[in-house]
């Protein structure tokens, strides 16, 4: 499995910004994909956004876009999560995850939870005035 470290939540107020830095580590090639969850108290969790690490093809969930990015840097192993215009419906304990390496054929659903092998501790993400 790889090991991966999430960092950057905290506390902002509504409209305010966040970035989220996910670490990867470990066996690092020919991982499929890095995806951001999270999940709020008493809700499943739910997909954010998700980046797929050969192409650099990213997707979102509909409630956050227009206002999260995705990105990587390769040379650090580090995947990011820039959150703008944040609302207190954001807030949640926010999870990054890494599926491992898929054959060309496989259908992966890049927003279900059950595709991904590794998973990181989680961050604090609270937005309240």
């Amino acid at each position: 499995q790889l090991q991966l470290v999430e960092s950057g939540g905290g506390l902002v107020q509504p409209g305010g910004s966040l970035r989220l830095s996910c670490a990867v580590s470990g066996f690092t090639s020919d991982y499929y994909a890095i995806g951001w969850f999270r999940q709020a108290p008493g809700k499943e969790r739910e997909g954010v956004s998700c980046i797929i690490v050969s192409d650099g093809t990213t997707d979102y969930a509909d409630s956050v876009k227009g206002r999260f990015t995705i990105s990587r840097d390769n040379a650090k192993n580090t995947v990011y999560l820039q959150m703008n215009g944040l609302k207190p419906e954001d807030t949640a304990v926010y999870y990054c995850a890494a599926i491992g390496y898929r054959p060309p054929w496989v259908v992966v659903r890049t927003f279900d939870p059950r595709e991904y092998e590794s998973w990181g501790q989680g961050t604090q993400v609270t937005v309240s005035s």
